[in-house]
């Protein structure tokens, strides 16, 4: 047996320890981008996350209602807008493109709004996107693996559970300024450490509402995502709906690794596990707002989803319904909906251009 692995048996451990080896320890940003998109080895890469055999489950998979009214709240506005013609109707992480084919199901109905649709999906999974093509099979799909990539029209786009797979940086507040939380080795085990304290510019607006010993995340990658959304819809027509878990504003931990719908330790699970942390929707709706869109205000899950006449329609649907599958369908609306389950926890925030009405279901 050799000293050196060959290249085909190495784990991404192995490029991990051997990339810590190199240049140094790790943000968790650069971990969290190595583990879900390494090109051969990567969680989304490699695998289907998504379901009852998966890791993680998202609302569209839980009830078709979901994606319904999503569909619907996005006519309404396409409406509100003039209906242009001809327009990008996107999703950012689609998964395996339940949500989409909702969105496509409940508009067939709205009069010109698949004739002017293009589809477009943002995703970076070969295995999703083979997913996405096989439920769309009866739409034209076009893939993008960023959303630079989308075509200049009114674009129409939704992004659940999107934002929070994106890689974030931890910082905890020194009396001498911000120390950086790292993934660095320790033999061939890995670790987490600190930087040194240093000031970080970006981070001077945090002072105000920061104590000493206090950690916060930024997500670089997010407010950049949001600011390109914003500012092709600010020059285009269009809207964005961002559905995630998270809060106004970071504070705290949040960092964390779910595997059989469980949590586990990110470092022990490399590759294995989904790796997450909870939206700053305080950060996002900035960007969209420099960038010259406006967004609306930050509404919990169940309160946007009552607002659109969720309950109505469960109720119409579990008329048609007993058994096991009416028990199912009354636990899944009390998931999407209750303070204690998704409700709560998952916040939604629209953007619209300047001037134009609010998405249903959203306040300005």
């Amino acid at each position: 047996m050799t000293e050196e692995k060959d290249a085909r048996e190495l784990t991404l451990k192995d490029h991990l320890l051997a990339q810590i080896k190199a240049t140094g320890p790790l943000s968790i940003a650069q971990f969290m981008q190595t583990c879900l998109l390494h090109p051969t080895l990567g969680y989304y890469t490699t695998r289907d996350p998504l379901g009852v055999t998966g890791d993680f489950i998202t609302a569209p998979e839980i009830s078709q209602m979901f994606g319904e009214f999503i569909g619907l709240a996005l006519a309404q506005t396409w409406m509100d807008q003039g209906a242009p013609t001809r327009f990008a109707l996107a999703e950012l992480g689609p998964g395996r493109g339940t949500l989409m084919a909702d969105i496509l199901r409940a508009t067939k109905g709205v009069k010109g709004f698949h004739d002017a649709a293009e589809i477009h999906l943002i995703e970076a999974s070969p295995v999703l996107q083979k997913a996405q093509l096989d439920i769309l099979s009866g739409f034209s799909v076009t893939h993008h693996t960023t959303v630079t990539d989308l075509p200049k029209l009114p674009l129409f786009a939704v992004a659940n559970e999107f934002f929070d797979a994106l890689p974030i940086r931890q910082f905890t507040r020194d009396k001498d300024g911000w120390r950086e939380h790292l993934i660095a080795a320790q033999d061939s085990t890995l670790i987490m450490g600190l930087s040194d304290a240093a000031p970080i510019a970006a981070l001077e607006h945090r002072l105000d509402d920061t104590t000493p010993d206090m950690r916060i995340e930024t997500c670089p990658q997010a407010t950049a995502i949001m600011s390109h959304l914003a500012e092709h819809i600010a020059q285009n027509g269009g809207a964005g709906l961002v559905i995630d878990y998270g809060d106004w504003r970071s504070n705290g931990d949040t960092f964390q690794a779910l595997s059989n719908h469980k949590p586990v330790d990110p470092l022990t699970h490399i590759g294995t596990a989904d790796l997450t942390a909870h939206v700053d929707f305080e950060a996002l709706a900035d960007a969209a707002k420099a960038s010259g869109a406006t967004p609306s205000l930050m509404t919990p899950q169940g309160v946007f989803l009552e607002r659109l006449g969720i309950t109505a329609r469960a109720q119409s649907l579990a008329g048609k319904l007993s058994g096991t599958a009416l028990e199912q369908h009354i636990a899944a609306h009390k998931r999407l909906t209750h303070p204690d389950e998704m409700g709560t926890l998952f916040k939604v925030l629209g953007i619209t251009p300047h001037g134009a009405r609010p998405i249903a279901g959203l306040e300005f």
